[in-house]
C-alpha cells in the first residue's frame, strides 16, 4: 500500500467511489464529491497561474458555506496551503494577520467581495466563484503536487495570543492524516455517517468534520448560525437531515442541554457525540444521556498546536453532576506527559503541566521563531537527539483509574488565603449545581478575591450552600455576579477575556 502524502487523496478516493453522493451542503447549495473535485481542480489551476511558487500561504475568507471547502481544496491542488480567515473578524485583526502572513492570494466568496477589496493593497484577491469555471490543467497540478511533501503545511490557523497578537499555527499533511486515520478507526466512521457541522471553518475543531467527511465518504451538513442559536430549530434540523455524528464544541453541547429541549425532542438518529474545545461537565452530559442513552459520548482534549486533539476518553460509566470527567489517554502516535516547573515528571495524583509529543505536533508558529522556541522544547527525557514536546500551559493530573483529568490553565492556579487553588476545580463544582447553567471564575489579585460570573436561576447564598458539601471554604468565590447570558467568542467558547475586562473596568 502506497504511503499517503497529501490530504487530497481523501477527496480523490471518495470522488472515485461516490462521485454522485452529496459531500457538503449548506443553506444554499450542495456539492457532490465529483463536483467538489472538479471545481477544486479548476480553481487550483487558476491559483497556480496567479501564484507560480508552491508551499506558500493562500488566505481564504470563510463563512458557513460550501465555497470555503472548495477554496481549501483548490489551494491544496495548487501546491500551496490554506489559511482560513473569519469574515466576521475585526478589520484591524485581519490586517495584522495578513501583514504577518504575506499571502500569495486572498480568496473570497462573491458575498465577501467588498471586504476582500479592502485588503487588496496587501495581496492579490480573487473570487472563488469567478475563478473556478476554467478548464483544469491536470498535468500542471500533478507536477506541483509531486513537490509537496507530507511534512509540508496543509493549513495555518490563527488563534488568539496571550499578548493580543494572533498566533499562526502551522499543521502538516502528515499530522492531519495521522489524526484523521486514528479518529476514523477509533470511532468507526463510515460512508453511512452524516455530520452536523457546528464549528466555524476558522476554528480547528472543523478540521475533524471536514476531513472525516472526505476520508469516509460521508456527508456534512453545514448548520446555519440561526439554528445554532435556537436549540429547538437545531434539533429539528438534525432530525430532518438524519444526522448520525456530532463533532461539536462543548459549549454548543451545553447550550442544547441547558435549553431543556432534549426532554421534549431528541435527535434520535445520532449515534456518536464527540466533544472538545472546553472542559466537559457531567451535568450537561447527563441531560444528553437521559435523552439519548445509547449514544457513544467522547471527551477529546488538545490545543490547536497538536492537530486538534492529543487525548481522548470514551465515556464508559455514569458520572455524578459534580464529578470531573477525564480527558483520558493519549491518541495514537502521541504521548502525553505531566511535568513540573523544571520539566520533570510529576508523581501519580499530583498536578503537572500537560505536555505532548508525537506526529500531531505543529511545525511551529508562522513567522515567530521566539514563540515557537518557547512552546516547543526539547523532551527532557531524551537528550541524545532532537525530540520536541509542546508545552500546553494546561495543568492536569492522573487519577486512580490511570486517566488524565484536566484541571485548568497554569494561570488558573492561584494562591489565596495561603492555599494553592485551581480555579478549574471550583468551576467543576459550580457546574454541578442545579439551575446554574454556566460559570467562569478568575482571580482579582489586587483585592485578593475569587470572582465568579455565572448564568442561572440561583441567588448567591444558594451557590454557597451548594458548594459547602463539595469544597473547602477557602475555595468559595468571594464575589459573585449574575449575568443574563454569557458572552461567547467567534470560536463558540465563553469569552473569558470580555468578562474579566468588564469586571475590572467596573471595579477600578
Amino acid at each position: 500500500m502506497a504511503l499517503q502524502k497529501n490530504v487530497l487523496e481523501y477527496l480523490e478516493r471518495s470522488a472515485r467511489l461516490y462521485p454522485d453522493k452529496i459531500a457538503f451542503a449548506d443553506e444554499r447549495e450542495a456539492l457532490t464529491f465529483g463536483a467538489l473535485k472538479t471545481k477544486a481542480e479548476s480553481l487550483g489551476t487558476r491559483i497556480a497561474g496567479i501564484c507560480p511558487r508552491i508551499n506558500r500561504p493562500i488566505a481564504v475568507l470563510v463563512d458557513r458555506s460550501v465555497a470555503g471547502i472548495v477554496g481549501f481544496m483548490a489551494v491544496l491542488y495548487s501546491g500551496n496551503y490554506y489559511v482560513p480567515l473569519d469574515n466576521q473578524m475585526p478589520a484591524k485583526r485581519m490586517e495584522a494577520i495578513l501583514s504577518r502572513l504575506e499571502p500569495e492570494l486572498l480568496l473570497h466568496s462573491a458575498a465577501d467581495g467588498s471586504l476582500a477589496a479592502k485588503f487588496a493593497r496587501l495581496c492579490p484577491v480573487a473570487d472563488i466563484g469567478e475563478a473556478e469555471g476554467g478548464e483544469a490543467d491536470l498535468g500542471l497540478l500533478a507536477l506541483r503536487r509531486r513537490a509537496v511533501l507530507d511534512i509540508d503545511p496543509v493549513y495555518v490557523i490563527f488563534t488568539s495570543g496571550s499578548t493580543g497578537t494572533p498566533k499562526g499555527i502551522v499543521i502538516s499533511h502528515r499530522s492531519a492524516i495521522d489524526f484523521i486515520e486514528w479518529m476514523a478507526d477509533t470511532f468507526h466512521f463510515s460512508s453511512a455517517d452524516i455530520m452536523g457541522n457546528q464549528a466555524p471553518f476558522h476554528f480547528d475543531l472543523s478540521v475533524k468534520d471536514i476531513y472525516m467527511t472526505l476520508q469516509c465518504g460521508g456527508t456534512m451538513h453545514i448548520l446555519p448560525r440561526k439554528q445554532l442559536m435556537f436549540p429547538p430549530l437545531l434539533i429539528e434540523s438534525l432530525r430532518e437531515k438524519r444526522v448520525t455524528a456530532l463533532i461539536w464544541a462543548t459549549s454548543a453541547f451545553n447550550l442544547v442541554a441547558n435549553a431543556g429541549i432534549l426532554s421534549v425532542l431528541a435527535p434520535d438518529t445520532v449515534n456518536k457525540v464527540i466533544l472538545g474545545g472546553e472542559a466537559l461537565r457531567a451535568k450537561q452530559l447527563n441531560i444528553w444521556r437521559a435523552a439519548l442513552p445509547d449514544v457513544q459520548y467522547v471527551n477529546l482534549y488538545g490545543p490547536t498546536e497538536v492537530t486538534v486533539d492529543c487525548t481522548y476518553y470514551i465515556i464508559d460509566r455514569p458520572y455524578q453532576d459534580h464529578e470531573a470527567i477525564p480527558i483520558g489517554r493519549a491518541c495514537e502516535n502521541m504521548e502525553v506527559m505531566l511535568l513540573d516547573e523544571n520539566l520533570r515528571p510529576v508523581p501519580p495524583g499530583q498536578p503537572g503541566e500537560i505536555c505532548a509529543r508525537g506526529s500531531g505536533l505543529a511545525r511551529g508558529y508562522f513567522g515567530d521563531a521566539a514563540k515557537t522556541a518557547a512552546a516547543f522544547v526539547q523532551n527532557p527525557c531524551i537528550t541524545q537527539y532532537p525530540d520536541l514536546i509542546y508545552r500546553t500551559g494546561d495543568t492536569g493530573l492522573v487519577n486512580e483509574e490511570g486517566l488524565i483529568v484536566y484541571l485548568s490553565r497554569k494561570d488558573g492556579q492561584i494562591k489565596h488565603m495561603g492555599y494553592r487553588i485551581e480555579l478549574g476545580e471550583l468551576e467543576h463544582a459550580l457546574a454541578g449545581l442545579a439551575r446554574l447553567r454556566a460559570a467562569v471564575c478568575f482571580f482579582d489579585e489586587k483585592r485578593d478575591k475569587i470572582v465568579c460570573v455565572y448564568e442561572g436561576d440561583l441567588e448567591n447564598k444558594e451557590i454557597i450552600e451548594g458548594l459547602r458539601p463539595l469544597l473547602p471554604k477557602y475555595m468559595f468565590p468571594n464575589i459573585m455576579r449574575r449575568v443574563e447570558k454569557m458572552p461567547y467568542n467567534a470560536n463558540g467558547k465563553i469569552d473569558r477575556v470580555l468578562l474579566k475586562e468588564k469586571y475590572f473596568h467596573e471595579t477600578d
